[in-house]
């Protein structure tokens, strides 16, 4: 039986320019480096996230790909940086029956939801 996710990895193009991205926007801190530095891993809680262009001719970035979904403590405050640095807005800020999300793109065009679950 599967019992937790390991990891969540997202295939990038430019391992610095995403770095820029998920570190220097996001604010993540990167947890691990492997590859040569072209594999990436954040702790995020008790899961992984990792950036990679390790296999860029088998495994490319994609607005239609799997998804991850970052909590955060304030959803419009990351979006109002979000869109300072340029960020293109896949889908605004909206309200579900358990939560608030929007959807941007990284560098690369992967989509990431910014989540706030609500009380």
């Amino acid at each position: 039986m599967i019992t937790e996710i390991a990891f969540v990895a997202t295939p990038v193009t430019n391992i610095h320019r995403s770095r820029a991205f998920y570190e220097g926007v996001l604010g993540l801190k990167p947890t691990h480096l492997a590859c040569e530095e072209k594999w990436v891993e954040y702790g995020i809680g008790s899961g992984t996230f990792a950036i990679t262009c390790v296999s860029p001719d088998q495994w490319t970035p994609s607005p239609q790909g799997t998804s991850i979904a970052f909590e955060v403590d304030d959803l419009d405050d990351v979006l109002s940086l979000l869109k300072a640095h340029g960020a293109e807005i896949s889908m605004d800020a909206f309200d579900t029956p358990v939560c608030r999300m929007a959807i941007v793109c990284d560098p690369d065009g992967n989509k990431i939801a910014i989540h706030k679950r609500k009380s």
